[in-house]
């Protein structure tokens, strides 16, 4: 773990629970809930805070789909990574990545930052100081929907303790829930438009980097369809929320690629 990575999860974490403590020691709606007593909604939104947290490292912390050179993958494969890597074709030729010399499957882009070739690569995301690729990217959008829910919990918690009146001394009382309230509803927006963008190319089993260089990847550019993956939105969601194995694209590329428009 780098020194930027460290540093930004430690500020993603102290953020959390700064603003989770804030919310629970001002007279806000949770904090008067506690004080009568009724500790149910004060503890389920610690635990979805947590439970933030927690995603957050994992995605950050866990394998995109890093490809693995040549004589790494056949000395070290154990038998479950064997089951887990898509075979792929013996006539179907795969191109060397000019930096790090690995073969790269279809889909994978290597990323400058992470040092590493990522399968099915969608963006590296500064946040979790991480890529986003095939192996974390439905776990990213699950950490977004439940970031955005308490989010939207932590908006209204905050808005509950607001009262407003015109006076310096009522500003020096609120100013911690007021620039909570203003933090939380730019954090709201941020990951509503991530977690609507992601859904939308998920769908259309497209990545955001193929989104926005459609027209300079070989392998979109010289194919006669619009999106070669694209095989419809079940399908689509089934193999990126429920396929617990790797893709071998290259086989529906070549698949598609061949039917008739």
């Amino acid at each position: 773990m780098g020194a930027g990575g460290l540093r930004t999860r430690a500020a993603h974490t102290a953020l959390s629970a700064a603003l989770a403590l804030g919310l629970l020691l001002h007279r806000t709606d949770l904090r008067r809930q506690e004080e009568r007593g009724e500790l149910l909604q004060p503890l389920v939104f610690v635990l979805l805070v947590l439970c933030s947290v927690l995603l957050y490292f994992k995605v950050s912390l866990m394998d995109p789909g890093f490809v693995q050179p040549d004589e790494e993958v056949q000395a070290g494969k154990t038998e479950e990574q064997s089951m887990v890597t898509p075979p792929v074709s013996s006539n179907i030729k795969m191109r060397r990545c000019g930096y790090c010399m690995v073969k790269q499957p279809m889909r994978a882009k290597h990323c400058q930052l992470c040092q590493h070739c990522v399968r099915r690569y969608d963006h590296h995301c500064p946040w979790i100081e991480n890529c986003v690729g095939e192996k974390n990217h439905p776990l990213f959008i699950v950490y977004l929907s439940v970031q955005l829910v308490v989010l939207l919990w932590a908006w209204y918690i905050a808005w509950s303790g607001l009262y407003f009146e015109q006076s310096w001394d009522w500003l020096q009382h609120n100013i911690f829930l007021i620039t909570s309230f203003l933090l939380i509803v730019i954090f709201t927006i941020v990951v509503l438009l991530l977690l609507i963008s992601h859904l939308y190319l998920v769908s259309c089993n497209t990545t955001t980097w193929e989104f926005m260089s459609h027209h300079r990847i070989s392998y979109l550019k010289h194919s006669e369809l619009e999106n070669p993956f694209d095989q419809g939105v079940v399908l689509n969601l089934w193999r990126f929320f429920c396929s617990c194995h790797l893709t071998a694209w290259e086989k529906i590329y070549f698949h598609r690629d061949s039917e008739p428009v």
